[in-house]
């Protein structure tokens, strides 16, 4: 794997909610693996819905302070903006494979991206839409960091 990897908002949530002992690990190697990569990717949509999930719906909540420093953190993964193409492409998506509203955002925008994977449980795992490839999480971990010698 060597394209980005957009990020759905489950995963970012994941790593931060410890009631999820099975799914926190794996969403946290994710993080990891993408980080060091430098190879995540997001949308404006992904950062306002981890917000308000880890601020109002996670038991216990984030503090909103830690909860704005995560977000300017994963600013450095160049946020891709909703706007008027990518809500085109989302209506097309929508329309074609029939995802939910939200699920169409997310793969256009990982398209208008350019990515080659995007991380969600909420989509077929190995299902293909336009060049983006789905995986899931939490039943894929990433790729081994090390590089063969």
């Amino acid at each position: 794997m060597t394209g980005s990897v957009f990020v759905d908002t489950n995963v970012l949530v994941y790593a931060r909610d410890a009631s999820e002992p099975d799914k926190q690990p794996r969403a946290l190697a994710w993080m990891d693996w993408l980080w060091s990569q430098q190879s995540g990717r997001i949308s404006t949509q992904v950062l306002q819905e981890y917000y308000q999930t880890v601020t109002r719906k996670l038991k216990p909540g984030l503090d909103p302070q830690a909860a704005r420093a995560d977000v300017r953190d994963l600013a450095a993964w160049n946020p891709i903006t909703i706007d008027h193409p990518v809500l085109e492409r989302a209506w097309k998506l929508e329309d074609r494979y029939r995802f939910s509203w939200w699920d169409s955002l997310i793969l256009a925008a990982a398209c208008q991206a350019e990515c080659d994977i995007v991380l969600s449980e909420d989509l077929a795992s190995g299902q293909r839409v336009d060049s983006v490839r789905i995986v899931n999480p939490f039943d894929t971990p990433p790729p081994d960091r090390q590089t063969p010698r």
